[in-house]
């Protein structure tokens, strides 16, 4: 069973997705408040994805997410109120995995989290490589690890990792920000190459800042994205 922090100070909301994931069979942990989440997180190190909002009292989501990246993986999606696009933004840059605007279809977030959680734990098939050899960096499909060639392992979030599993399987092909979007999310939607291009950002700094500036996944301008193999 899989167990979810719900990061959210409205009862109303709490009762609802409460109640979504008791029928999807989640077990879930309830926070109120910033400093609540990072303290029910410390205790529960199993936690499989995080549910935050960003408008949060004292400390807001935006600096839940920050702590949290700085120890863990975990998937997070983040829901909230502010319609700003710069501030999905910097929730994506921050690591988050996905976003949805208040107010929401809880059954849009069970799917996100499905998605999501299915992308974590089976994110490749058994018919590709199992170890991909970049020279640069070692892609290891089973372990989700992805190594620099002087062994030091670089952190990537589910998505990160699919992203650039989808591209390093295939070297040499073009991928469009949306037929990444679709086959690492497994899902359609109309924000998806701005999803896209902000994760591909992060990985890129992940990889350039683990690697001493090496570029990997490279630009197609006005096609898409490729990783060539070396």
């Amino acid at each position: 069973m899989s167990k979810i922090l719900v990061v959210e100070d409205d009862p109303a909301i709490t009762d609802v997705t409460g109640l979504y994931l008791e029928n999807e069979g989640y077990d879930y942990i309830l926070a109120d408040t910033g400093e609540a989440a990072i303290s029910k997180f410390n205790m529960n190190p199993d936690t499989d994805l995080i549910i935050l909002d960003l408008n949060l009292p004292g400390m807001d989501g935006l600096e839940v997410l920050k702590n949290v990246r700085k120890e863990s993986q975990v998937p997070v999606i983040i829901v909230t109120a502010r319609d700003a696009e710069i501030e999905k933004i910097q929730g994506l840059m921050k690591g988050a995995d996905d976003y949805l605007t208040k107010p929401y279809n809880p059954l849009e977030l069970m799917a996100r989290i499905r998605s999501i959680l299915r992308r974590a734990t089976n994110s490749v098939q058994d018919t590709e490589p199992e170890i991909i050899d970049l020279g640069i960096i070692t892609i290891n499909k089973d372990s989700h690890v992805v190594k620099t060639a002087g062994g030091e392992e670089i952190g990537l979030t589910a998505l990160e990792f699919g992203i650039l599993y989808l591209l390093a399987s295939k070297p040499g092909q073009v991928y469009s920000a949306d037929e990444i979007f679709e086959k690492v999310w497994k899902t359609e939607s109309v924000v998806s190459a701005k999803t896209v291009m902000v994760h591909l950002s992060h990985l890129r700094d992940k990889i350039k800042e683990a690697t001493g500036g090496d570029e990997v996944v490279q630009t197609v301008w006005g096609v898409g994205y490729k990783v060539e193999s070396r």
